[in-house]
């Protein structure tokens, strides 16, 4: 419920929160550089006179709604890989997973880091390298919980009387593994906004006058070295307090969804 509740003060904060808190984060305005936290620039201002709260929200924007699709893209492509894979069995399974295993052995950032070098992918980029590189673990997972699932009662009485595998899938399979998709949800979109930060910090993210939590601590470290605290604290506070909330939504939908566990 803590992680819960943080997430919709982000969400409100950055969706929201620049309707409340109008500044102008296009234009550069070199009278009101480096300025410390005041009443007309709660954050202070950065190296070109934006209003560091205001950026706050606007790469708010960014680094939540790229997490958040490339985390529910990611949990999708993984999903179906996974349960055609645990429910086929035999060489289809063993194919599909050499596939996942191959591309497990290969760090995601490092793919992301050279397709983001090659293309200089805007918002939308992001979203579909994010979801096409984090697909793997839940893939893992759900054929899991296929393998399981698929010699059930239920399932072999739906084959028995004629059900195709597809039928099979849709009704049976993927309901039944709600809890274990749900909770691999939460953990990729964390996964997923530290992917962006990471990127956006090495400056291989969106391009300005867009901007993430990762590209303002690039941005900012070199100035928190002169005291400029302000460039750098907020957002990387923000980075931590999101991903946290998001492992902690895991963790309690993990123990809530486990009965043996909480019996």
């Amino acid at each position: 419920m803590g992680g819960l509740l943080i997430v919709a003060l982000f969400l409100f904060f950055c969706f929201l929160g620049p309707a409340l808190y109008s500044t102008d984060q296009t234009h550069t305005d070199l009278t009101q550089v480096n300025l410390p936290p005041s009443g007309s620039h709660w954050l202070g201002t950065d190296a070109v006179g934006h209003d560091q709260l205001g950026r706050l929200m606007y790469g708010g924007q960014v680094s939540l709604l790229v997490g958040l699709t490339a985390g529910v893209l990611a949990t999708v492509i993984g999903t179906l890989w996974g349960a055609v894979a645990g429910y086929a069995g035999g060489w289809v399974d063993a194919v599909m997973m050499r596939v996942v295993d191959a591309g497990i052995a290969i760090p995601a950032l490092f793919i992301l880091l050279v397709v983001s070098a090659i293309t200089s992918p805007g918002t939308f980029g992001l979203i579909v390298i994010l979801g096409l590189v984090s697909w793997l673990v839940p893939s893992r997972l759900v054929r899991a919980e296929t393998l399981t699932l698929k010699n059930r009662d239920y399932v072999l009485t739906l084959r028995a009387t004629g059900g195709t595998h597809g039928r099979a899938i849709r009704r049976h399979i993927l309901p039944n593994s709600v809890s274990t998709i749900v909770v691999a949800a939460t953990f990729q979109i964390a996964d997923a906004i530290l992917l962006v930060a990471y990127v956006s910090y090495l400056g291989l993210g969106v391009q300005p006058p867009q901007t993430g939590w990762g590209g303002m601590l690039s941005a900012g470290l070199t100035a928190a070295y002169s005291g400029r605290w302000w460039l750098i604290v907020p957002p990387g506070l923000a980075i931590i307090l999101v991903v946290c909330a998001f492992n902690a939504i895991g963790d309690g939908l993990r123990d809530a969804f486990d009965v043996k566990g909480r019996g």
